[in-house]
């Protein structure tokens, strides 16, 4: 017996073309026909086929990426918005700083580097690093937050070196975050093959890569000076940076 979306579209009937067609993939992602969205409920869809007839689908015979986009482009009457996608790690653009110290204590990818009393005094900034070295080096997370105390950027630092340790160390953590990035959002819409620190300026920061995320914001990737040492630093922003050709 035909299994999946497949026995599914044994039952057909005729109906007008609505929205511009798109694949819908199996739950287990294996098959998938092309038809155009009609309508749906809390359990299925209907969708009108590019050869022709109407199919409802259930929804659990969808795929999960099926079954986001109509969350988000075809919510049923009275659903709860689609939950948004964590920024890092859980960290979530409009966390208040009480949600951003709890899902950091939870973190498997993160460890608290001072007691906790001290945090009123502190604040959360330098106080978790990353518990296993990327490339060769820990990163810090420092944060900014908007007027109402909701969280609009993570940064994520190294420690300060010199300039002679660019090949021993800066470089080889700025690849590997490159490659974790590039897994995370997919392709940089700007990307420069090498890194640059003779040009950077005190206090400043230089961009060698940019990804856009998934619903908003964007994530820069390069170089940042103190002084005569340098850092590794990676930017998620709330603002969607517009690529800038580089030299």
């Amino acid at each position: 017996m035909t299994s999946g979306i497949l026995a599914i579209l044994l039952t057909q009937s005729p109906t007008p073309a609505h929205a511009a067609p798109r694949p819908w993939k199996n739950a287990e992602g294996t098959k998938s026909v092309l038809g155009e969205f009609i309508r749906r409920d809390a359990s299925q869809i209907t969708i009108d086929l590019e050869k022709g007839g109407e199919v409802s689908i259930p929804l659990d015979k969808l795929h999960p990426d099926d079954r986001a986009w109509l969350d988000t482009n075809h919510p049923t009457a009275g659903a709860a918005p689609t939950d948004k996608a964590p920024v890092f790690d859980q960290l979530k653009f409009g966390d208040d700083r009480a949600q951003v110290l709890e899902k950091l204590k939870a973190s498997k990818f993160v460890e608290m580097t001072t007691d906790e009393t001290f945090l009123g005094r502190s604040g959360l900034n330098g106080v978790f690093r990353t518990r296993q070295k990327i490339g060769g080096l820990h990163a810090m997370l420092y944060f900014d937050w908007s007027g109402d105390n909701r969280l609009k950027e993570i940064n994520l630092q190294t420690d300060g070196l010199p300039s002679g340790e660019l090949k021993t160390q800066l470089v080889p953590c700025w690849k590997e975050l490159i490659g974790l990035l590039t897994t995370l959002h997919g392709k940089p819409i700007v990307a420069d093959n090498n890194l640059h620190l003779s040009s950077l300026q005190d206090g400043s920061m230089a961009p060698t890569h940019l990804w856009k995320l998934e619903e908003t914001g964007s994530a820069l990737l390069g170089a940042a000076r103190d002084g005569e040492k340098y850092q590794i630093v990676v930017r998620f922003t709330k603002e969607e940076v517009k690529p800038v050709a580089l030299p």
